[in-house]
């Protein structure tokens, strides 16, 4: 016989798991479809299943920050699929959830909502698809959720302390690092309009303001920055996610991590943390060899870090601090 505690703590377990991944839209064959099934078949109750229902689309962050009307379809299809074959008694709360989708109307944009141990949620508005406008920057990627991770396992290195951050893309690690890290001042910058304007929605929906937070949403351009900008910006630390991915771009970044690093006004040199996942080895270490070639030597900090996200971990993310 199951300890009733250990039930407890299962169902605890599981009904969490479902609310982490509903609202980052993981893959649905990433759920703990089997433990559902157990469930109904042992208890003939959908008792579960309207206790997860409560803890994705009838919680009140869905209500506010929505995950893709599809996804939505899709993950109230898969609930359905698993009660009516258990025999269980159909369950109102579930259908209508579903009527209410199926009459909502498609979007080109959805909300991701990734939960921090706090308790407290990043919600970024993305676009559904990988590549929109030109640019792969309107998507939150691996190394970004990684990063965020580190940084939560390691405060020190942005408390009290100006961060910039190149290439912030839709804004996960940097809201995460605001939220939870207290910066003294962090700059999110990227150079693509399209990637500017989501991003400022972005930092303002999660309750960041340039007067009140010391944040602030700035066009970088990484062929143009000047020394002089650099300065003004006067970082502590210097970190980006996932902007080792072009040949032709690495060669344009590995320049603006030498200026950075050149004409820092501050007597130590900036930490500078770059986070790649690493999809074509030749291109990652091409950016190795042009560091190198820059008189620019790198330490490699990948460790394993806390749980917080859901992403692949198999992924092949590596975390470098570039040292002079």
């Amino acid at each position: 016989m199951e300890d009733p505690r250990q039930s407890l703590e299962n169902k605890l377990g599981v009904l969490g798991t479902f609310r982490v991944s509903f609202f980052a839209m993981c893959r649905l064959v990433s759920f703990p479809w089997t433990f559902i099934e157990k469930d109904l078949e042992r208890n003939q109750s959908s008792d579960l299943v309207l206790d997860i229902l409560r803890q994705t689309c009838l919680h009140p962050l869905c209500q506010k920050f929505p995950p893709s009307v599809r996804f939505r379809r899709l993950f109230l299809s898969e609930l359905i699929k698993r009660q009516e074959a258990a025999g269980c008694d159909p369950l109102d709360e579930l259908y209508d959830a579903l009527a209410e989708v199926v009459g909502t109307e498609e979007t080109s944009e959805c909300y991701k909502s990734y939960l921090l141990p706090s308790g407290d949620a990043v919600s970024l508005l993305e676009n559904v698809a990988l590549i929109s406008k030109g640019t792969t920057g309107l998507v939150t990627w691996e190394a970004a959720l990684y990063l965020a991770e580190w940084a939560l396992d390691h405060h020190q290195a942005f408390t009290g302390r100006t961060v910039l951050e190149l290439g912030s893309g839709v804004g996960l690690t940097g809201i995460t690092i605001c939220r939870s890290c207290s910066p003294k001042r962090f700059v999110f910058s990227d150079c693509h309009h399209s990637v500017l304007e989501k991003l400022r929605n972005n930092v303002e929906l999660n309750g960041l303001t340039e007067e009140e937070s010391a944040v602030s949403v700035e066009e970088l351009d990484w062929t143009a920055a000047t020394e002089e900008t650099i300065e003004q910006i006067g970082a502590d630390t210097v970190i980006a996610a996932d902007v080792v991915y072009d040949p032709d771009i690495v060669e344009v970044l590995v320049k603006l991590l030498s200026k950075i690093l050149r004409c820092s006004s501050h007597a130590v040199h900036p930490q500078v943390l770059i986070c790649s996942t690493i999809r074509n080895q030749e291109t990652y270490s091409g950016f190795k060899q042009q560091l190198e070639s820059a008189g620019i030597s790198h330490r490699v900090l990948t460790e394993a870090v806390s749980p917080v996200f859901p992403y692949n971990r198999d992924s092949k993310i590596e975390l470098v601090e570039l040292v002079t």
